[in-house]
């Protein structure tokens, strides 16, 4: 939003002991002053008042135009997938100007990049014309910019809380911090909420940042998520209520009292304002006045899908240092759907692990004689080498039980149907980011749900489940485009154990395709460490 230095010790001489002594007493001290800066505390949480989302939308113009287009769907939502990152932010742009009553968002990244910075900028305006803006972020990706989200939270209409955030706010304190409090900062919020006047919606897996959205000039993610409308938009509120005045949610003015001190808020405020129509960089300038953007909304209303659907999250843990032994709501939902299907299971997800329990469930439906087939990314198109490493650990197994499995390549074809940047596929990576599943071609599961074990048992996330028959095979459609040999090399595994690499009927490669042996081989040392559950 809005040094490494080499150091240089004596060498050793006929003085080794001063040397030594000199050198390990200044690491001692080093060290320790480490330590008391990793040991930091939080402050305490308290008297905090609850807050709820605003629950009136029929008050506002996009209350009024949701509940018309409901009219003769009684007790079913709309849907619009947004399949582009284009199309994705301008969606959330075009909300944010048609706002008038409130914006709730909740995101685990929101980068301080050109679409983030424009996001930013016009909540900003929204919250100068009255609306009340809550924005609720995950503290893995705030380090070092405590001063800029203080000061937007000091307009009256802006409030900002940080979830599970490290005592420690910046530097190798934070990191050393994570070390001493592992267990309770290793649980994050993953969810990915955006609702505007109680009326509309945005629930998937996109963060806030140019790679999100089609703007990044070298990396570009292969996304999804999902715009909705009507009684489902109630229970994203109640997902971002139960975030929001969960006591591991902290306002940023209590962890960094001090930040705006000595700022000239007035000022920035001013510059802010001045610079929110600014366009540069973006590839498509969105809506920038409430009258215009509502018409952009009317248009998007036409073209929703209703259907019945649910809204599962998990709700935050009460108790942060328990075991996470137990698979959460997210994933429970997930596991009923899987052993009610009876023919088919299409999976999309950018990182992909199966644990034991996992496993035991898909040797059991693919004895039942159901198709599973997943695309996830492979090591080349992967944009995290340790990620990419826990799952290599587990494809052997995976294969072993059923497992079709489509790794996706950088080059992929279908980048151009994907990622709408003029010119963007002839130089840059394609990378798999979305988190779907399509059960029997009837039900679709959507949201920020990696499936990997990270997300069943640590991570809060957020996902939608819709019963559409339509909805289902348009996505079962977009996955197999994914899984098309233009876009993905499929994995399989001889007698012998040994993995292949295949585009159709022609052999790719017997190892990770188009990477370097550098990189195969942190993989490797990556993938000998049992840690799956924690990437």
């Amino acid at each position: 939003m809005l040094d490494t230095t080499e150091n240089n010790y004596p060498k050793t001489t006929g003085r080794v002991s001063f040397c030594a002594g000199f050198v390990c007493r200044v690491a001692c001290l080093m060290l320790a002053n480490l330590a008391l800066s990793g040991c930091q505390t939080l402050p305490p949480n308290t008297g905090l008042t609850p807050a709820y989302a605003f629950d009136h939308p029929e008050e506002t113009a996009l209350g009024v135009l949701s509940k018309g287009a409901a009219q003769g769907h009684a007790g079913q939502s709309g849907f619009y997938i947004l399949d582009t990152g284009r199309e994705a932010f301008l969606q959330r742009a075009t909300l944010i100007e048609a706002a008038e009553r409130s914006i709730d968002a909740q995101y685990y990244i929101w980068n301080s990049d050109v679409s983030g910075r424009y996001l930013a900028r016009r909540l900003l305006l929204a919250a100068e014309r009255g609306v009340h803006v809550r924005l609720l972020l995950d503290d893995i990706n705030v380090a070092g910019r405590d001063a800029v989200i203080a000061a937007l939270d000091a307009h009256r209409n802006i409030e900002i809380r940080i979830y599970n955030p490290f005592a420690a706010r910046a530097g190798l304190g934070k990191w050393l911090g994570f070390i001493a409090d592992f267990q309770r900062l290793n649980r994050r919020m993953h969810n990915k909420t955006f609702v505007v006047d109680g009326a509309f919606g945005i629930v998937g897996g996109r963060n806030i940042g140019d790679e999100y959205f089609d703007v990044h000039p070298q990396v570009n993610f292969r996304d999804r998520d999902v715009l909705a409308a009507g009684p489902i938009v109630r229970d994203m509120s109640a997902n971002f209520d139960a975030y929001w005045n969960s006591p591991s949610s902290y306002p940023i003015d209590l962890l960094a009292p001090d930040a705006v001190n000595g700022q000239d808020l007035n000022a920035q405020f001013e510059q802010t304002v001045a610079a929110a129509s600014d366009t540069t960089g973006l590839i498509h300038v969105p809506p920038q006045d409430p009258a215009t953007a509502r018409v952009r909304a009317t248009q998007t209303l036409a073209e929703l899908t209703w259907a019945e659907a649910e809204l599962v999250f998990d709700p935050p843990a009460e108790d942060m240092h328990d075991g996470a032994d137990h698979p959460k709501a997210s994933a429970q939902a997930l596991r009923k759907l899987v052993v009610q299907s009876k023919s088919e299971i299409l999976i999309e997800s950018a990182y992909f692990i199966l644990g034991d329990d996992q496993l035991d469930a898909l040797a059991q439906i693919r004895a039942r004689g159901v198709r599973v087939a997943a695309l996830t990314n492979s090591l080349a198109s992967n944009d995290l080498t340790t990620n990419h490493a826990g799952y290599a650990r587990r494809r052997p197994a995976m294969l072993a039980k059923g497992l079709e499995l489509y790794e996706l390549r950088p080059d992929a074809a279908a980048c151009a149907v994907w990622i709408e940047a003029p010119g963007y596929c002839d130089i840059g990576v394609v990378s798999l980011h979305a988190k779907s599943a399509v059960f029997d071609r009837k039900a679709l599961y959507i949201g920020s749900f990696n499936f990997n074990l990270r997300s069943i048992y640590l991570n809060g996330e957020t996902v939608l489940i819709i019963h559409s028959p339509e909805l289902a095979e348009r996505i079962a459609h977009d996955i197999e485009l994914g899984m098309a040999t233009d876009n993905s090399w499929q994995v399989s595994q001889d007698a012998d154990g040994r993995l292949h690499w295949s585009a159709g009927a022609s052999e790719v490669s017997t190892h990770e395709p188009e990477t370097g042996v550098w990189r195969r081989i942190k993989s490797g040392l990556f993938s000998l460490l049992p840690v799956e559950k924690y990437l």
